[in-house]
């Protein structure tokens, strides 16, 4: 669906835009791809892997709508994956987040709505649903803003949906490289928020493969999210480094013992397909979308009420020993 059609990636420079790049140019033949972020370094050295003709690159800030609808004209495809996504920082600097994460996806919105776009997709995170600290709910203020986007759309066809997934394995930041990079410094012991707790798992080929799919299942106005497996963080931390002692630290600013990407006070919303959920919109859709039947004709099904898609009750938890495997795969 992405031949000879012109795609924009907010946030372009970061671990999901560089992969969803690759993964555009090795499988399709856009007209033209556009790397929109603030940082000109990470533009610079990207511009060495991806130098085709059909690559531009931005330099701005999802918080300035005029950059951004300049950089949007005659885009057919957007993916908004720029915010502001450290959970301690946000807590310490709430604006800051506000602004982007916010005003930002705001700003997405009415530039798209100004230029046409056809289709918008948002990323968000497991952290949106049932927030308890400042990133989740930006990303559900996000969320909601992404969603209510197709009621505004008139005459347009312009599409608004939301992609929700969980950790993702090996990205800046995240826990996999944080312990390579103690292991590597000889600790004699790992860091542990809490025994108990337990994340959901996704690669980030997967993260990119499952947006890629949403944007062919679309209607507007759905939240995606895939059915991935959950692992606990001791049983990474003896996968990374077999009989090495734990120290536990107490959970951060903001931080959950176990993540929901489908709260229990959605399950009357929540409709489950083979490999992923749909939630639906909370409010009255101006277009009508039947949502248990998605754009490729795959059938869903309302879930139980009272349903809750948790990392600690997931039917899909990896082993010590596929955690080996996926790290070795991940780490060489």
């Amino acid at each position: 669906m992405f031949d000879d059609r012109a795609i924009l990636v907010t946030g372009g420079t970061g671990s999901f835009g560089q992969a969803f790049v690759k993964t555009l140019l090795d499988n399709y033949s856009p007209r033209r791809v556009v790397v929109f972020s603030r940082d000109e370094l990470k533009q610079y050295e990207m511009n060495q892997k991806f130098a085709g003709p059909m690559m531009r690159y931005f330099i701005g800030d999802v918080r300035d709508a005029e950059r951004l609808a300049q950089a949007m004209r005659d885009i057919d495809f957007v993916v908004h994956a720029a915010a502001l996504k450290h959970v301690p920082a946000a807590e310490y600097n709430p604006m800051e987040c506000i602004k982007t994460n916010i005003h930002g996806a705001q700003n997405v919105i009415e530039a798209a709505l100004q230029n046409n776009v056809e289709k918008v997709i948002a990323l968000s995170t497991d952290k949106a649903a049932n927030p308890i600290n400042l990133y989740g709910a930006t990303k559900l203020a996000s969320d909601k803003l992404f969603v209510a986007a197709n009621n505004i759309v008139g005459k347009r066809i312009t599409r608004f949906s939301v992609v929700r997934y969980g950790n993702v394995v090996c990205s800046r930041g995240s826990v996999v490289p944080f312990f390579k990079s103690l292991l590597d410094k000889g600790v004699d012991q790992l860091p542990i928020t809490d025994e108990r707790m337990t994340r959901f798992w996704i690669t980030l080929q997967q993260g990119v493969d499952f947006v890629v799919k949403s944007f062919e299942r679309m209607h507007g106005g759905e939240i995606f999210v895939p059915k991935i497996p959950s692992v606990r963080i001791v049983d990474l931390a003896e996968s990374m480094a077999p009989g090495l002692p734990h120290e536990i630290i107490g959970i951060r600013p903001g931080e959950k013992l176990h993540e929901v990407m489908c709260p229990s006070d959605d399950s009357h919303l929540t409709l489950g397909f083979d490999d992923h959920y749909v939630i639906q919109p909370s409010i009255r859709m101006s277009h009508k979308a039947p949502y248990s039947v998605n754009a490729l004709g795959e059938k869903g099904r309302p879930v139980a009420h009272g349903f809750a898609y948790s990392s600690d009750t997931n039917d899909h938890f990896l082993s010590i020993d596929e955690l080996t495997r996926l790290n070795a795969q991940f780490l060489a």
